[in-house]
């Protein structure tokens, strides 16, 4: 009996951190994050095609998406950059999530104020304008979230990160779409009814500058700028883009950490790419699957990070990851299970959920392990913009080639194969664990004070 009261009591401690202030703060960051990417990306696409724009055009505007791979081309620039009046009042870190978001709040209005049709290539500029402003708002909130947590908060922080994101652009797409139907009921000029939601959405930006002046600056932050400020331009530039590698390069066993960041999720992603054609290939309609898909699939995964966040307060990270990892490579066999039912909307939405819900336990487990690895504060910013793109690695070139397995192995085998995709991930774990390179805080301990 006193170990179940034990138990209850350690686990309603768990609990608690999703109440802290700061993990409350990195909630609404999600969100801020979220907001502007469905803006440039499906939001635009409906826009586009509802206002006559050919398909060619609008399948150009894709490519408005690369500052958000790009980012830590600048990324440096953000860690060593001193923005004159702002970051005395606000602080390092602080100054420019409000300077992103107040001209991301402008950019978007802007965006809106645009016509897709006769200025295509205005719409072009404004487009990647809030790509670069919302990636660049990404770097920052990533390093902020980084330094202002403890490590037994980083998997509840990203639990709550990816709620609110996912939240964000439910809101920016469907809710945007839904907004021009309001506005149109309304009687508003159809011309104008995209530029109105657009500024609804722009608006919404206030979410992000309301939790960046009620956050507290790091701790650290106003050491490293004061640090920064002594140094001349030779040394600042060093600083920024030389010793974030070179300070990476000094952890034992560095190459395999990087390997081991590129593989965990592999395994998730090569399954992830081909989901939707399967579906569809097997006998469903578009709209079941979309429907299914966004419903159970944002239900899922945000339960998911949640019970991941819980879980990484609860074990220690390694063994957070040995949990995820396993779990991850065990759910892609659940679509082998669904090409046998065939397109019954009951199993999808059980294969749709076990996926969702592993895959979010785990992104939220691998990003507070990204989170641990960025360790000196003066460049976090630099250092998890590089990792968070290499880990983008798997998602983007490895699986580029997802599609061509599947045509040579069938939906079976393939599925098969991604859960052996999953297994070099954990062979690396392994060999980091051996070795002692997966060295970290155990949250537990926290949770028992």
């Amino acid at each position: 009996m006193n170990t179940q009261l034990l138990n209850r009591a350690r686990l309603l401690r768990a609990f608690r951190v999703y109440g802290d202030r700061q993990v409350l703060i990195i909630l609404l960051l999600g969100f801020s994050s979220g907001l502007p990417l469905a803006l440039t990306g499906s939001t635009l696409s409906i826009w586009m095609r509802d206002e006559g724009v050919d398909l060619g055009t609008i399948g150009l505007f894709s490519l408005v998406g690369l500052p958000y791979v790009l980012k830590f081309l600048w990324a440096p620039l953000i860690d060593a950059a001193r923005l004159p009046g702002l970051s005395r009042w606000l602080g390092r870190r602080r100054a420019w999530l409000v300077l992103t978001q107040v001209l991301l709040l402008c950019a978007i209005l802007g965006m809106g104020l645009v016509d897709p049709v006769r200025a295509p290539g205005a719409m072009a500029f404004a487009a990647v304008l809030v790509a670069f402003l919302s990636a660049s708002q990404d770097i920052v909130i990533d390093a902020f979230r980084v330094e202002t947590l403890g490590e037994d908060q980083y998997a509840a922080g990203m639990a709550n990160y990816v709620a609110a994101y996912r939240v964000a652009l439910l809101v920016a797409g469907a809710g945007a779409v839904g907004a021009t139907g309001l506005f149109e009921a309304l009687g508003f000029p159809p011309a104008e009814l995209w530029a109105y939601a657009y500024a609804l959405m722009a608006s919404l930006m206030g979410v992000g500058l309301l939790a960046s002046f009620f956050a507290r600056e790091p701790a650290e932050s106003r050491q490293v700028e004061n640090a920064q400020a002594a140094l001349d331009y030779v040394a600042r530039f060093r600083q920024a883009v030389v010793d974030p590698f070179l300070d990476f390069a000094a952890k034992p066993g560095w190459i395999w950490i990087l390997a081991f960041v590129i593989f965990f999720k592999f395994g998730d992603a090569f399954a992830g790419a081909m989901v939707g054609p399967f579906a569809l290939d097997i006998g469903f309609d578009k709209e079941t699957y979309a429907y299914i898909a966004n419903l159970v699939g944002l239900m899922t995964v945000i339960a998911g990070g949640f019970v991941g966040g819980l879980l990484g307060r609860l074990v220690p990270l390694k063994a957070a990851l040995w949990i995820t990892g396993i779990l991850q490579l065990v759910s892609n066999l659940v679509f082998c299970w669904l090409a046998w039912v065939g397109p019954d909307a009951t199993a999808l939405a059980v294969s749709v959920a076990v996926e969702s819900f592993t895959g979010g336990m785990g992104t939220v487990i691998f990003v507070a392990y990204l989170s641990g690895l960025c360790s000196a504060r003066t460049f976090t910013a630099t250092q998890f913009a590089l990792l968070s793109a290499l880990a983008a690695v798997g998602r983007t070139i490895l699986s580029a080639s997802a599609g061509f397995v599947a045509i040579e192995l069938g939906w079976v085998l393939f599925f098969v194969a991604t859960s052996v995709a999953a297994l070099p991930g954990l062979i690396l774990l392994v060999w980091l664990s051996r070795t002692n390179r997966m060295d970290f805080v155990n949250p537990l301990k926290t949770v028992e004070k």
